[in-house]
C-alpha cells in the first residue's frame, strides 16, 4: 500500500502564513515565499509503521494566491465567503473523502502544549494531471471575548495515476497555552469540493503539577516551533557581586545506543533541559561541553558566556555521525570508558571553578566501569554535582548507568527525567541546592 507523506506546514497563529521568522504586520499571502517540501511514496506492511520500500520522491510546493488576506490578530480576518460559511456551519462534509484525526494537546519537555491533526486522503481522490489543496482552520479559546487564530496553507498536488492505491497523509501542528479550545477545520480542492471537521480540545495541568510554570499563558495559540536551536531572548538575571557559574556536560546521544540517528524528540528533550537552565535568573555564566559517547568525541565547547549559544550548538550537532568511529579508537577495547574518564578528569580539574557541575543525557551503559582510582583525586570538589538522566523508559534499564555511578563518588544528586514534570521539579530542586551551597561556601570564606 502506498502512503503519501507531506511535510508539516508552518502557519501563523496571528492569521498569516509566515516564514520561520514571524512577522507582526498583516501580509498578503502572495508576498510570502513558498516553502518547498518533499513528499514520497513508501510501502508499509499491513498496519505496522514499518517502511519496507521507497519509490522516487515527488515534489510538493505550497502555493499562496493573493486573494486571501489574513491579519496579525489586531484586526478582522478576511476570508472567502464560502470558506467562512463552511467554518460557521459546523457540518461535517465528505465531498473529499478525507479522514481527520485530531491530536490531543500534550505537554512537551519545552513546557508548551503541542496539538495538531493528521489527515488521510485516498490517492484516487487526488488522481489526475494536477490538483491543489487548501487547508484552512481556526482555533478559538474558550471565553466570550476570545479572539480566534487562523491557519492556512495551500498545496500543489503532483500528477497521480487513476489507479493509484494507498493514502495521502498531511499533518498540521500548533502550540497552546493551558485552556479549552474549539477547532473549525476544512480542506478544499481545485474544483471546490470540501472536507470539513470540528472538534474541541483541552490543555490542562493535573492538580499535582500546578506549580509548573508553562512557557505560554492560558488561552495563547502559536504556530509550532519547528526550529530547535534558535537563540533564547535575553534574561533579566538576579545577580549578586559574583554571578553563579554553571558548567554543563551534555551527552547528545539517542535513547537507543545502537541507533544510527537521533530522533527529534530526543534532541528536543536535551535542548529543553539546556533552555530551562539558560532561563534561570540566578545563573549568570555558562560553560557547555557537548559530547557524544558513541563517537568518543567532544562536539561543541563554550567557555563561560552569559548565555548558551544555541545556534552554534545546533551547527555543531549537525556533524554527529552515529555508528562511525575512528578506526584508531576501535583498537582500544574500552575506548568509550577511557574517553568518559578523561573527559571528567579534564573538566573537573580545570582552572575554572563552577558553582555547580551538571551532567545531562541518556543512560550510558558501558562494558567497563569508570576506574574509581582515576576519579578519587577529584572527589574533594566544594561545589555540588548533578546528573539529569533523560530516560523515556526507566523500566527497561532500572539499574544505575556509568555516569550515575561516577557522580556517587562526588556525592552527587541524580534526577531521572522521564516526563516534562520531572524536568521542571528537578531544576527547581537543583537551583535551590546550588544557591544554598554557594551561600554556605561564601559564609565559610567570610569567617576565614
Amino acid at each position: 500500500m502506498g502512503v503519501w507523506r507531506a511535510a508539516r506546514f508552518q502557519s501563523s497563529a496571528s492569521g498569516g502564513i509566515v516564514p520561520r521568522e514571524s512577522t507582526t504586520t498583516p501580509l498578503l499571502v502572495s508576498q510570502l515565499p513558498a516553502k518547498r517540501c518533499m513528499i514520497s511514496f513508501v510501502s508499509v506492511l499491513g498496519r505496522l509503521p514499518l517502511v519496507v520500500g521507497l519509490a522516487l520522491p515527488l515534489l510538493l510546493c505550497p502555493r499562496m494566491p493573493a486573494q486571501t488576506l489574513l491579519s496579525s490578530g489586531q484586526g478582522p480576518v478576511h476570508l472567502v465567503g464560502s470558506d467562512l460559511a463552511v467554518l460557521e456551519a459546523q457540518d461535517v462534509r465528505k465531498e473529499i473523502n478525507c479522514t481527520v484525526t485530531p491530536q490531543k494537546p500534550a505537554l512537551g519537555f519545552d513546557l508548551r502544549y503541542h496539538a495538531g491533526f493528521n489527515v488521510t486522503v485516498p490517492l484516487k481522490e487526488l488522481a489526475g494531471d494536477e490538483n491543489s489543496l487548501t487547508i484552512l482552520f481556526r482555533v478559538t479559546p474558550e471565553g466570550h471575548d476570545a479572539v480566534p487564530a487562523y491557519f492556512i496553507q495551500r498545496y500543489t498536488v503532483p500528477s497521480i495515476v487513476e489507479d493509484a492505491g494507498g493514502d495521502a497523509l498531511l499533518q498540521g501542528s500548533l502550540d497552546l497555552g493551558e485552556g479549552k479550545y474549539h477547532v473549525d477545520w476544512m480542506m478544499r480542492d481545485r474544483v471546490q469540493q470540501v472536507c470539513s471537521f470540528y472538534w474541541d480540545m483541552e490543555a490542562t495541568l493535573s492538580a499535582k503539577d500546578r506549580d509548573i510554570k508553562l512557557e505560554m499563558p492560558p488561552g495563547a495559540i502559536e504556530a509550532a516551533h519547528i526550529e530547535q536551536f534558535t537563540q533564547e531572548p535575553p534574561v533579566a538575571r538576579v545577580l549578586d557581586k559574583t554571578p553563579l557559574k554553571i558548567k554543563l556536560l551534555v551527552n547528545f546521544a539517542p535513547q537507543n545506543s545502537a541507533a544510527s540517528t537521533m530522533r527529534p524528540q530526543d534532541t528536543l528533550a536535551l535542548v529543553s533541559i539546556l533552555r530551562q537552565l539558560d532561563r534561570e535568573p540566578k545563573f549568570g555564566r555558562y560553560s557547555v561541553v557537548a559530547f557524544n559517547i558513541q563517537e568518543q568525541r567532544v562536539i561543541y565547547r563554550q567557555d563561560s558566556e552569559d548565555s548558551i549559544d544555541f545556534p552554534a550548538l545546533g551547527d555543531a550537532l549537525n556533524t554527529v555521525k552515529l555508528g562511525i568511529v575512528d578506526a584508531a579508537k576501535l583498537q582500544h577495547k574500552h575506548g568509550d570508558t577511557e574517553f568518559l574518564t578523561e573527559l571528567i578528569q579534564k573538566e573537573m580539574s580545570g582552572d575554572d571553578h563552577p558553582d555547580a557541575l551538571i551532567f545531562a543525557g541518556p543512560k550510558v551503559m558501558l562494558d567497563a566501569s569508570l576506574p574509581e582510582e582515576a576519579l578519587k583525586p577529584l572527589t574533594d570538589v566544594d561545589y555540588p554535582v548533578f546528573y539529569m538522566n533523560y530516560t523515556l523508559n526507566p523500566q527497561e534499564t532500572p539499574w544505575r548507568d556509568s555516569i550515575g555511578r561516577a557522580i556517587r563518588l562526588f556525592r552527587g544528586t541524580e534526577f531521572t527525567i522521564t516526563r516534562p514534570r520531572d524536568l521542571w521539579f528537578s531544576i527547581s530542586d537543583m537551583v535551590s541546592r546550588i544557591v544554598k551551597s554557594n551561600y554556605s561556601r561564601l559564609s565559610i570564606r567570610a569567617t576565614e
